[in-house]
């Protein structure tokens, strides 16, 4: 794949500084609410236009009909019997249709269906206070409208990457700068708590009774995982990694290269939000060793990370960065990635950020989403020796 030479690092204006936690949000144990409202935009934030919202719900089993509904409001000069559509596979749990009348797409609206019951994870409002903020730091597509069960937005030209791409250094330069960009808006207001721990303790409390017993050999009881997680809160927060604004679902397919502009944009903002740095740098080079066909072998070496690590640094700095700066980083990223395997594997299963989500929904017969691709079996023909491994 044709990539474009590498260029000189931007004199970035984004430097990120170290902020006191904002005093409005309480953290304790009992993981109260992720944000207040004092904290959600924190002054100086870009302010956008409301969005429209349209009362149409769109059936997940035939979604062309619906689809043509809205893009009736949204494009009232196309003629219905012009549109052209087509059909995403990629996505787990969400439903995606492409809506356009020229053969080269210039305008192209997509129209996206939500999982069915993923709003019992998902905070649908924040998504959109997200996606509106990124698109107001001109890191996202225009946001067309809301409706029911969805939304509709911009198509973003470009191809969505695998992990064969994200290993190429020419790429990964490009993905440590944009999520260095990322990462810096808000820097200069006063930072709410991390989400991590708040989030991970809904998705126990969603499964918490719903684990399937005929699993209980193979997977670890919740009440074992919350002890390590427990543990993993008392220890990642002695870290010091600073809590930025973060995508928090990187995988590959939300990473969009533009060849034509040479730079690649993040799709896909239902989990953005304040977190540690680490985390999001971690979870996304944990996708290296791919989705459906997961091999740990293809984790990124020491020499790799320090590449994309010094990347991402001076695009934050605007200047070059001493080799102490990058291998502190470098420490507190594999820690959050529990990489290479010095820390419970399961407990890796575990920190994989949102993905796990669909793990556990998996284990579990409660149907919140079925027709999920991704089974234990990716772990391997004896997934209790890799999900039981201890230190």
């Amino acid at each position: 794949m044709a990539v474009p030479p590498s260029a000189p690092l931007p004199c970035s204006p984004f430097y990120l500084r170290r902020q006191a936690p904002c005093p409005q949000c309480s953290w304790g144990m009992e993981e109260k609410a992720a944000a207040g409202a004092g904290c959600r935009e924190p002054p100086g934030a870009p302010r956008a236009a409301a969005v429209p919202c349209f009362g149409i719900s769109v059936d997940q089993d035939d979604i062309l009909p619906g689809a043509l509904r809205l893009i009736q409001e949204l494009r009232p000069h196309w003629k219905p019997e012009q549109v052209r559509t087509k059909r995403f596979t990629d996505g787990i749990t969400n439903k995606l249709v492409a809506c356009y009348v020229e053969e080269d797409m210039g305008d192209c609206v997509l129209v996206r269906v939500y999982g069915e019951r993923t709003e019992l994870l998902v905070d649908r409002e924040n998504e959109v206070r997200n996606f509106q903020l990124l698109r107001a730091h001109g890191c996202a597509p225009k946001l067309y409208c809301t409706f029911q069960n969805g939304l509709c937005y911009e198509y973003m030209r470009g191809m969505a990457l695998g992990p064969e791409h994200i290993r190429e250094p020419r790429l990964f330069r490009l993905i440590a700068l944009e999520m260095a960009k990322i990462h810096t808006i808000h820097a200069n207001g006063s930072l709410p708590k991390p989400t991590l721990w708040h989030k991970m303790h809904n998705y126990f409390t969603l499964v918490k009774n719903e684990i399937n017993p005929s699993l209980s050999a193979d997977v670890p009881k919740v009440e074992v995982l919350e002890r390590e997680l427990a543990w993993l809160k008392e220890h990642l927060s002695q870290l010091d990694s600073p809590v930025v604004f973060c995508h928090n679902d990187l995988l590959c397919k939300n990473i969009i290269y533009d060849s034509t502009k040479g730079h690649v944009r993040f799709i896909d903002y239902e989990y953005a939000g304040y977190n540690y740095q680490a985390f999001d740098i971690g979870n996304h080079f944990n996708e290296f060793a791919g989705v459906n066909e997961v091999d740990y072998c293809r984790y990124p070496g020491r020499d790799t990370q320090l590449q994309w690590l010094s990347y991402y640094l001076q695009a934050q700095k605007g200047m070059a960065v001493t080799p102490r700066e990058v291998e502190r980083l470098y420490v507190q990223v594999n820690k959050f990635a529990l990489q290479p395997t010095s820390v419970s594997s399961r407990v890796t299963f575990l920190l994989r950020g949102v993905r796990y989500q669909w793990v556990i929904a998996l284990l579990t017969d409660s149907g919140l989403f079925p027709g999920i691709s991704l089974l234990l079996g990716t772990l391997g023909p004896h997934p209790e020796p890799v999900l039981h491994h201890r230190l």
